[in-house]
């Protein structure tokens, strides 16, 4: 018996309630053919590739920055939120380093760049200021909550006809994001609120960081790929890239306001897309977020 569509009075927020999901994606035991897992859009999955090159290791910078900050913070429900954080982050880390490994072996240059990140992070962790770790943190979340929100309402078009595991793992991954997203905001407001410039600036900090080690990644991938073969397919490669990254800025300019929180940007609120609201309620019922294949997720969903 299908399960019944998600309907309006069964919204709740994506913020409440952080939940720690211990999954293990075996990622490292795929096959070199999972890497360009997309079928849908073969340059959405090298986009979420490239992510993957660095982000294992921001998500280790964020562990430090919670572990670090967790004395400074009196608000206890703060506190549960940045231990319910931590542990989401950490299991991401974990496993999108093990499909890290899978990817160095199809791409050496992609290896390389990958322990350029792990050092870089290590050493940024260790000479940061306090103000620094929590602001950068933040800055860094602002864009990770946003491409969650942007993935999930591109589902059908970017990720339905997929490699399974590897689908499974980013909406895994991108449900997590947006779920504690006003986390490290949060943490910051809390410690360092009364300096709003500089949250601004971690923010445009933050975008360069992305932007410079996504395009780099995914060049390399794309020309390994054959994806810049030709002036018109590499046009094409290119304008994926560029006008996903003009879309996480579009929908970053809410952030820049002084009455901006990210529980109420339009996308986690009005705009949160039943992927999310299912996987979640699927998963909080015991389901197993590796058999949501495309039967599945028309099922959880409503979808016809």
């Amino acid at each position: 018996m299908a399960t019944a569509a998600v309907t309006e009075h069964e919204f709740e927020h994506p913020m409440d309630n952080i939940p720690i999901r211990n999954l293990d994606f075996g990622a490292d035991e795929l096959s070199a053919e999972s890497i360009m897992w997309s079928r849908s859009c073969p340059e959405f999955g090298v986009f979420l590739n490239a992510f993957s090159v660095h982000v294992p290791y921001f998500e280790r910078y964020l562990v430090k920055t919670m572990n670090t900050s967790r004395k400074h913070v009196s608000d206890l429900d703060l506190v549960e939120d940045m231990k319910a954080i931590t542990g989401q982050e950490a299991h991401h880390a974990r496993n999108f380093i093990e499909f890290n490994r899978l990817m160095a072996e199809r791409y050496p240059k992609i290896g390389e760049i990958e322990q350029r990140n792990k050092r870089e992070f290590m050493a940024m962790a260790k000479s940061h200021s306090l103000k620094e770790l929590v602001g950068f943190t933040a800055g860094y979340e602002t864009f990770t909550f946003l491409a969650g929100m942007i993935v999930l309402a591109n589902y059908e078009k970017w990720m339905s006809d997929s490699d399974p595991v590897v689908k499974a793992m980013w909406v895994w991954h991108q449900v997590e994001e947006v779920e504690h997203g006003a986390v490290a905001f949060e943490v910051y407001k809390h410690m360092f609120g009364e300096h709003e410039w500089y949250r601004k600036w971690m923010i445009l900090k933050a975008l360069l960081h992305i932007a410079k080690e996504v395009l780099l990644a995914y060049t390399v991938m794309c020309r390994a790929e054959g994806l810049m073969r030709n002036p018109w397919r590499a046009t094409k490669s290119m304008w994926f890239l560029f006008s996903t990254f003009a879309k996480m800025v579009r929908y970053s300019l809410p952030t820049f306001s002084s009455k901006y929180h990210p529980r109420q940007h339009p996308l986690a609120t009005t705009k949160q897309n039943k992927i999310a609201i299912a996987w979640r309620r699927f998963t909080r019922r015991g389901g197993d977020p590796l058999k949501i294949d495309r039967k599945k997720m028309r099922e959880i969903t409503g979808f016809a």
